[in-house]
């Protein structure tokens, strides 16, 4: 499949399958038909809001140095002192933004060399689509070119939660990827599943579902990464405030990937994780983030469907 097609792939896949994500959370909670039959008419109204992307993410591959050059091309026994590989899926890869000087990646290959004063290497495994299942592929096809990155930073999940992947398997698997990685001597920093209550373009109550997933996601994520050695940042709970507060800035037109601001800002989180790992953040103790996300919007429907998915014993309430 080409480039171009994965995206369509991954916008796809929330439209289309977060239907089958509300079943499966309705059906799990033991809620009523009707419960289900009205989030699955939002799903389809989200359906016809979020366009389709055709475009791909813009590659910053290369060379970055202390002065602010780059990207330069590889070549034949150039020397760098730190090589970063970003893995995951379109936000990892920076779908939504206009030039790869606005994609995480990039956007930390840059701030890794200015504040370091060393040469780094960037490379971009991401794949657009991308779940936790094809995680570990993305990490054995670097190995099968004998490349051995320094610092590893995935981002993945959201395509997990619209995927319906189980949230214990989906964790699972992204522990074993950052197993693999630090077995070949890599450093990983991991950005958890965002928080879907700041996407506005998915109406309520069905957002709240969504939230709801993701986040629980997250928090199994955060365990895996820890028990194989890597390092969580959560996301949900860093970015969504901003997110929430300012949709039109912090969102491309797409209405459901970051904008140039956005992934400045996740760049900025995860940038002490980075600097720690490698080494160079220095004597000052790490950023705490906060505990629980305080961005999601409170309405007496959206209360009275979370109880409902909630409580298996609410099904009268639903149809009253």
């Amino acid at each position: 499949m080409d480039s171009s097609g994965r995206v369509a792939v991954d916008n796809n896949r929330l439209l289309r399958e977060v239907g089958a994500t509300v079943a499966a959370t309705a059906a799990s909670a033991g809620a009523s038909w009707a419960a289900y039959n009205y989030l699955n008419g939002q799903a389809t109204e989200a359906r016809t809001v979020i366009p389709h992307r055709t475009d791909d993410a813009p590659n910053g591959d290369g060379i970055y140095l202390p002065d602010g050059t780059g990207p330069h091309r590889p070549a034949r026994g150039t020397s760098v002192d730190v090589y970063l590989v970003v893995f995951g899926d379109s936000t990892a890869a920076g779908l939504g933004a206009e030039t790869a000087d606005q994609t995480p990646g990039v956007l930390l290959a840059r701030r890794v060399a200015a504040e370091t004063g060393k040469i780094v290497r960037y490379a971009n495994k991401a794949i657009v689509g991308a779940t936790s299942k094809g995680l570990e592929a993305q990490v054995d096809a670097m190995l099968i070119t004998r490349e051995r990155p320094d610092v590893a930073v995935i981002l993945i999940g959201a395509n997990d939660v619209t995927a319906t992947n189980g949230i214990r398997s989906s964790a699972k698997r992204l522990g074993e990827a950052v197993t693999l990685l630090k077995e070949n001597g890599a450093e990983v920093v991991v950005g958890t599943c965002p928080d879907f209550g700041v996407i506005t373009a998915i109406p309520q109550p069905l957002r709240s579902v969504l939230r709801r997933w993701g986040l629980q996601l997250a928090a199994a994520q955060r365990g895996a990464v820890r028990a194989a050695g890597g390092r969580p940042v959560p996301m949900a709970d860093l970015l969504a405030k901003e997110f929430l507060a300012k949709p039109e800035h912090m969102f491309s037109p797409d209405q459901y990937h970051p904008s140039a601001a956005g992934y400045a800002l996740a760049a900025d989180i995860l940038i002490p994780e980075v600097l720690e790992a490698i080494g160079e953040w220095g004597p000052a103790p790490l950023p705490q983030p906060p505990e629980v996300s305080e961005a999601v919007e409170q309405n007496r429907l959206v209360s009275r469907v979370r109880r409902l998915v909630g409580r298996p014993g609410n099904q009268a309430t639903a149809r009253g």
